[in-house]
């Protein structure tokens, strides 16, 4: 059927693009979890750092986003020291990258389902695979890891000969926090500072497309997650700082093409985050499309082992990064 101009067709899952293309869920799609009580979240005492993230054996050398040491370290160890993991496929026939933020809460790093693994992913459909370390919380707040990330993009986009990449198709693919912090690097960009010293900083931090996976979008109560906030920006953040960092309320018509999915029962970081988004991008004419499922909950990453969610990467996402010109046709 057609409704005000747009097909709508039944799918499993719930698939919306600006194209005017929108799949509707299932009929009797799972109940959304009661959304926290608004109100400010109560003072916690932030624990200690999570274990450092091992990295696969197989991993390449790091790239230290900052030779000579990050702005605003607090010491010399490797949590101090956010670096860049570059995956380059045996050939990259669109010259794209990607720079992955896996997620984690802004506490800890979930470094192989949603680092490794995608990377391996893309290398196997020849595109170049970034993964960030990112610094976290409960050591490092708010901008540093937003700053962690404008880094990455610069010095992937300064170094785009040495990767065998184009400036122009470097994307960024994140999930949960690490969505958040993409979604945040997408509306929050600058051009670059041209009378930089440092020839990194004269690059541009916009990435040219995104990627979201069940995203941390808002922090702002009722749909926030509490757990992401306040690793994020401590336990008393004032409004500005609230409104600062929820990127639903920066998208322009700037902000770059996105592609979304997540799952309708997600009891971790409610639904409403992907829509606030994919709300914002519309009214701004952003290229978008997003898929929401019925089920899967949390951290699902490329749907391994889950028939349902399986296909979502190679049925949805690589159509999407081929139509874009992200991904070579089969």
């Amino acid at each position: 059927m057609r409704r005000n101009g747009m097909k709508v067709v039944v799918a499993i899952g719930f698939a919306v693009a600006m194209s005017g293309t929108m799949g509707l869920a299932q009929a009797s799609a799972a109940p959304q979890t009661a959304a926290p009580q608004g109100g400010t979240a109560p003072a916690r005492p932030l624990r200690a750092p999570a274990p450092p993230a091992v990295m696969p054996a197989n991993s390449p050398a790091p790239t230290l986003l900052w030779p000579n040491g990050a702005p605003g370290a607090q010491g010399t160890a490797d949590e101090d020291k956010p670096v860049i993991y570059a995956w380059l496929p045996a050939s990259n026939p669109t010259k794209t990258a990607v720079v992955i933020a896996p997620g984690g809460g802004y506490e800890h790093l979930s470094v192989v389902h949603e680092g490794s693994d995608v990377a391996a992913w893309l290398n196997s459909h020849g595109v170049a695979a970034i993964q960030l370390r990112y610094r976290i919380g409960p050591k490092y707040h708010n901008p540093i890891e937003l700053g962690d990330a404008q880094r990455a993009i610069r010095l992937v986009r300064a170094n785009a000969a040495k990767y065998g990449i184009a400036p122009d198709h470097i994307g960024m693919w994140g999930f949960s926090a690490g969505g958040h912090l993409t979604a945040t690097a997408g509306t929050m960009f600058d051009a670059g500072n041209a009378a930089a010293t440092d020839p990194i900083d004269r690059e541009s931090s916009r990435p040219d497309f995104l990627i979201l996976c069940y995203p941390v979008i808002t922090m702002q109560d009722p749909y926030v997650h509490r757990g992401s906030r306040t690793f994020l920006l401590g336990n008393t953040p004032t409004q500005a700082d609230l409104d600062d960092m929820s990127p639903e309320l920066h998208v322009t018509a700037q902000t770059p093409p996105t592609f979304m999915f997540s799952t309708t029962d997600d009891h971790t970081v409610p639904i409403m985050n992907s829509v606030m988004f994919y709300s914002a991008l519309v009214k701004a004419g952003v290229s978008v499309e997003m898929h929401l499922f019925q089920h899967g909950g949390h951290g699902s990453a490329l749907g391994v082992g889950n028939a349902q969610l399986s296909v979502w990467p190679d049925a949805l996402l690589l159509k999407w990064m081929r139509e874009k010109g992200y991904a070579a046709a089969q």
